[in-house]
């Protein structure tokens, strides 16, 4: 989970390899971003854009990407702790070019409509923190599940959506345990869930996500970044029985040579030969669970 640790650990990477904040600020965002997400393999025709999504607590204003012809099995995509951006708008293009509905959400719309940071801006400066925390307080599991429900009622709401088929979740950082949480909450639609160097995924509380594993019915991939395991080494064997006494197919596996934040291409950290082989994986599971 994103942390003051997580902000230090960044630094470190970036030092090793005699990167500045100042550097990647000055375009390597933008180069990451353009650079870092091959064609997808037999890309489909894809119509997106922003869409307002109704909930409980007001219009979600989020990113709709899918294929300009036929009915495909809908996604969701959580955005990690910075939010909804370019990197994640172009991530659920990528993933709709392979033959799925996807709806991008802005998990921040009742304290931020759009960005809450602009390019070249790092956790890892305390002031950006600063800005981001307020917003990552206002979500909760509560609201993980109220967003989620309106989030898959809008996607069967869509023609570009086969509700004959169930949807995918993923989620980055803070949304990975969102993923667990609305599976177990809605087996009915969710078929599969996409967990990356998602935080606070098995603890010893008693709303620990692990612990709703009896309730899930479809497949899970859990990523977990490297720095994260060596923090907390037992959480990946707290997951694996939880899902093994389930019954529920799970794939969990440390990522070598990852930090948290790996996967999104404008991260300091992007790992990419890493965040590609977890996207197939991602691919996989979607092609099985969904397909």
């Amino acid at each position: 989970m994103c942390d003051e640790q997580t902000a230090l650990d960044e630094q470190i990477f970036l030092k090793e390899r005699g990167l500045t904040r100042r550097d990647f600020g000055k375009g390597g965002v933008a180069l990451a971003i353009s650079l870092s997400l091959p064609a997808s393999a037999g890309a489909l025709d894809v119509v997106a854009g922003d869409v307002r999504v109704s909930t409980p607590d007001g219009d979600a204003d989020c990113y709709f990407a899918h294929p300009k012809e036929g009915a495909h099995a809908g996604v969701i995509i959580w955005p990690d702790i910075k939010g909804i951006r370019p990197a994640f708008r172009m991530m659920g293009k990528r993933l709709a070019e392979s033959g799925y509905s996807v709806l991008v959400v802005n998990p921040y719309y009742r304290t931020a409509k759009g960005e809450v940071i602009v390019a070249g801006e790092s956790f890892r400066d305390p002031d950006v923190r600063e800005r981001l925390m307020p917003h990552a307080r206002s979500l909760s599991p509560e609201t993980c599940l109220t967003d989620g429900r309106a989030f898959v009622e809008f996607l069967d709401s869509q023609s570009s959506v086969d509700t004959s088929r169930k949807i995918g979740t993923t989620g980055y950082c803070m949304t990975g345990s969102y993923t667990i949480r609305l599976a177990a909450a809605m087996p009915e639609r969710i078929g599969a869930g996409g967990s990356f160097h998602g935080g606070g995924l098995a603890t010893d509380q008693p709303d620990s996500p692990h612990l709703l594993a009896g309730d899930i019915k479809g497949g899970m991939l859990i990523a977990i970044a490297e720095n994260d395991d060596e923090k907390e080494p037992h959480a990946k064997g707290m997951l694996r029985q939880a899902f093994d006494d389930a019954g529920v197919a799970a794939e969990i596996e440390v990522y070598k040579d990852t930090l948290h934040g790996w996967c999104p291409p404008d991260s300091d950290v992007y790992n990419e030969a890493q965040a590609e082989r977890a996207w197939s994986r991602l691919l996989a599971l979607f092609e099985r669970e969904l397909g």
